[in-house]
């Protein structure tokens, strides 16, 4: 039995269920991407050679480069509205904590709520934080008439009005500079500085309140759907749900058979069933392609005590931070375009989350870019029933920097999809199907196993990959393997050097620590405040 997601249920039953549809990567900042550029991750640089596979937090300079084109851009030079709700993880600062340099308004979007980094443990819940926000008021309060004393005694002195010690002065600057050091220090927790919410360039959460994110998220959702029905827009709502540490709303903690995370997904489906019916009341429903997906498996090794918090991945072996396994990159995919898309099929065929840039540049007459290699390809053929095979003939499966496995889908009716791995994780335990001692598998070094040759299934006849074929079991052992081989070195002549963005610019610089006040001072809720304000209004 598994949670119960009448609304998804229904997305599916009325589109087009992709049912081997493959993210490009296993862990978000490098998954979306490629999901956003509809190229391989290795080719803009949003890999790392080291065990940091994401942007780390909102200190460091690394982020998805300028010089790619999203789906939002290209949409955006068709005319489309476009908007973005929910989870970033693509960086926000280069050089000062107010640049911005990759906000989602660099990239296409002309709208944008939601959370620049990604949930961490420390998000939730945290039961002080509404002493502290009070706490700091006064104490920022107290700063300032510091300040102000300072600047009025400093100009008096000068000005031969006041006869104050120089020492009285020095004493109250060091004073105010002590203070904010203290108040620094004993905030280093990433609730602090990683776990806030912008509306705009402006952060209206710091920290944020999380069980209270997805409602007002919905909310934005909604809102955007409701300003922009009358003309072409692009809405990507990025569910922060069914990622640990799992913020849910006492309204649906305890309502599932499957502990918290079963909660946390009914309360996702609750929220997908608001926006579907507001597409339906804002008479969007015929004219509105809907797509649910994933960026990856789910995460096996995250556990409290012997309570699963990141999910399962059936049959497939694997999970998040596997870059070969099924279980780390096999994903949902749904697509819903009623009168051009049949309802109620499935496609077993190969498919991937960058064939969405190009599929969205089909549909609304966009072109692609020509200075560059899209990975991607038009999923309009095959959704429509056009085609009866993916575009995709190989497709290749990186853990950071490093590939781990190559699927191939040969161009007949024999229905073999074929997958070579040359890296596998080392479980910890070993058999545990998981890293449990490191909580993320690694790409590199012991940690890992090389196989030469290879290790190949037949994901068709073993899609749980759990026994390998060999010369003696298949016939076309050999000539699957040299296929692979040959088409893996044809792939690598295609990629060119670049700055590995998770690896030389992934480390943290204290002055780009996102502020919604003066540094250090930061705490502030502009949400409450506007709810507040609101509430008379509502009550007149």
């Amino acid at each position: 039995m598994r949670p119960r997601t009448p609304h998804i249920d229904r997305l599916a039953r009325e589109g087009v269920q992709l049912t081997q549809h493959i993210s490009a990567a296993s862990l978000c900042s490098p998954s979306r991407s490629a999901f956003l550029t509809g190229r391989y991750p290795i080719r803009s640089g949003m890999v790392s050679s080291g065990n940091r596979r994401v942007v780390h937090n909102l200190a460091v300079p690394a982020g998805l480069p300028l010089n790619e084109t999203t789906f939002a851009a290209l949409l955006k030079k068709q005319g489309y509205s476009t908007g973005l709700i929910g989870k970033w993880h693509q960086g926000l600062n280069c050089d000062s904590r107010s640049d911005h340099c990759h906000h989602p308004y660099n990239y296409g979007f002309d709208y944008y709520y939601g959370m620049p980094f990604t949930l961490v443990d420390s998000c939730w819940p945290d039961p002080s934080r509404n002493t502290e926000l009070t706490f700091e008021s006064q104490l920022w309060l107290c700063v300032q008439l510091v300040a102000i004393a300072v600047l009025t005694l400093t100009f008096g002195k000068l000005s031969g009005w006041v006869s104050v010690p120089l020492l009285l002065i020095f004493s109250m600057i060091l004073f105010i500079f002590l203070l904010g050091y203290a108040w620094f220090s004993s905030y280093t927790s990433p609730l602090y500085w990683d776990c806030l919410l912008m509306r705009g360039h402006e952060i209206t959460e710091q920290p944020m309140k999380a069980e209270r994110a997805g409602s007002i998220m919905v909310k934005e959702a909604i809102s955007f759907l409701e300003r922009h029905r009358k003309e072409p827009f692009l809405l990507f709502f990025s569910f922060l749900h069914v990622h640990i540490p799992l913020p849910t709303t006492d309204d649906f903690i305890g309502t599932s058979k499957h502990g918290l995370y079963g909660d946390n997904v009914e309360e996702m489906d609750s929220m997908m069933g608001k926006i579907l019916d507001a597409i339906d009341d804002f008479g969007l429903r015929n004219n509105t392609i809907v797509y649910f997906t994933s960026d990856h498996g789910g995460h096996l090794e995250a556990r409290r005590g012997h309570a699963q918090l990141g999910g399962w991945n059936g049959i497939y072996k694997g999970g998040k931070g596997m870059g070969g396994w099924e279980g780390g990159i096999r994903v949902p995919g749904i697509v819903r375009w009623p009168g051009k898309v049949p309802a109620g099929r499935l496609i077993k065929e190969p498919t991937s989350l960058m064939d969405i840039l190009p599929t969205v540049a089909s549909v609304s007459g966009g072109s692609l870019p020509q200075d560059r290699v899209i990975d991607g390809r038009d999923l309009m053929p095959l959704l429509q029933g056009n085609a009866r095979h993916s575009e995709h003939e190989f497709l290749f499966h990186y853990c950071g920097s490093q590939l781990h496995a190559v699927r191939w889908i040969p161009k007949d009716d024999s229905g073999a999809v074929w997958k070579a791995h040359y890296v596998t994780p080392v479980f910890q335990p070993p058999e545990a199907g998981g890293c449990y001692v490191t909580s993320l598998c690694r790409c590199f070094g012991e940690q890992v196993t090389y196989h030469n040759p290879p290790l190949l299934f037949d994901l068709s006849r073993d899609p749980s990959e759990s026994t390998p074929l060999t010369p003696a079991t298949e016939p076309l052992h050999d000539f699957v393997i040299k296929k692979v081989a040959d088409a893996l070195k044809e792939h690598r002549e295609t990629i060119m050097p670049v700055t590995y963005q998770l690896s030389e610019l992934n480390q943290g610089r204290m002055w780009l620590k996102p502020c919604c006040g003066v540094f250090p001072f930061c705490l502030c809720d502009k949400e409450e405040e506007l709810s507040q304000s609101q509430a008379p209004n509502e009550k007149r």
